[in-house]
């Protein structure tokens, strides 16, 4: 094994071509953890015909792309993917490896740390480099995994210190995506595929893929209801009010298990993590599930009837009062504004 014990590898995925947001999220991720480290950011692609993929992670800091093509891989396979990253991380022993906490994330992450007998966390909600004393034992550059526990009523820091390489899967829209001003100038490196008989093992006989209506983690606005709407009737409050602001409509999982609004719209630990520019949370209370998919708005304006609701604790601007009332007011005050 070629150790590299300072790079940072984001496992890139894409999709007939497409890359997963979440990816360019941990690349940008990547490439903080990669600069206190004083290390670098490698990435991993595996596809048919997917090199401008490639070129763009140029665009999110990666110095060195592993491309793997080969049309009996243009779909994602258990198999020959877990085969190939294993072996890259196995023969280069890199630092950190990052994968998107999606469905090939969630069935490939274990498997590399498995074979590589490396420690994995998942649906991490933030990554740190510090130094560590631990039984004694001073860890110097240690990755810290931070991630909700015990059903998100607490935060728990995890550190793996006797595994020289560190794994860790991240949901969508928990990293800050951020596009370098000026692109690296970084380098492909081809990597030949040669096929096994495992390969065939599993074979895809037909694909049905069908794009997300529903898109929060892309709305600059966002129109969040809770179990303390009350009903589904008063929750049309909220569409009402993201149509005016053009905004997405969004809820607490009390207001999903409460049949108020479908779950691809949850937002929190089991849901989605967003960071819009304006986030208007109404009738949520702000339990510390909800608050984690939701604490980096740039701008959160809280309405509920519970002055010491743990909502107010992270709004930038609340008001206390029945949402039902209050969000009337706010869109006739809108309106008045807009003639």
């Amino acid at each position: 094994m070629t150790e590299q014990p300072n790079q940072v590898w984001v496992f890139v995925e894409q999709h007939d071509g497409k890359p997963a947001d979440v990816s360019f999220e941990l690349l940008s991720k990547g490439r903080k953890l990669a600069g206190s480290l004083d290390g670098g950011l490698k990435a991993i692609i595996i596809g048919h015909e997917v090199r401008p993929v490639a070129e763009q992670t140029f665009q999110y800091g990666a110095e060195e792309v592993f491309l793997v093509e080969h049309p009996q891989l243009e779909h994602y396979r258990t198999m020959p993917y877990s085969r190939i990253v294993s072996n890259l991380v196995q023969q280069h022993g890199p630092r950190i490896v990052l994968f998107g906490a999606t469905t090939v994330g969630r069935d490939l992450a274990p498997r590399v740390a498995s074979f590589t007998r490396c420690g994995l966390t998942a649906d991490c909600t933030d990554l740190q480099i510090e130094d560590v004393t631990y039984q004694r034992t001073e860890y110097p550059q240690l990755l810290l995994q931070i991630r909700p526990a015990f059903g998100g009523n607490i935060i728990a820091t995890i550190i793996t210190p006797d595994s020289p390489i560190q794994m860790a899967t991240v949901r969508e829209g928990v990293m800050e995506r951020i596009t370098l001003n000026n692109a690296v100038n970084g380098t492909i490196t081809d990597i030949d595929y040669t096929a096994e008989d495992t390969d065939t093992l599993i074979r895809i006989l037909e694909r049905h893929r069908e794009e997300r209506n529903v898109n929060l983690t892309g709305a600059p606005v966002i129109v969040a209801g809770g179990y303390g709407m009350d009903s589904k009737e008063n929750f049309q409050l909220i569409h009402e009010l993201a149509d005016l602001l053009g905004g997405e409509v969004a809820g607490s999982r009390a207001a999903v298990d409460a049949g108020f609004i479908p779950p691809e719209r949850q937002v929190g630990q089991t849901g989605v993590t967003v960071r819009p520019r304006l986030y208007i949370a109404c009738g949520i209370s702000g339990a510390i599930q909800h608050r984690a998919g939701m604490q980096d708005s740039n701008t959160i304006i809280a309405i509920n009837n519970d002055p010491e609701a743990p909502i107010f604790d992270v709004c930038h601007y609340g008001i206390v009062g029945d949402a039902t009332e209050v969000i009337p007011k706010l869109m006739d005050a809108y309106k008045q504004k807009l003639k």
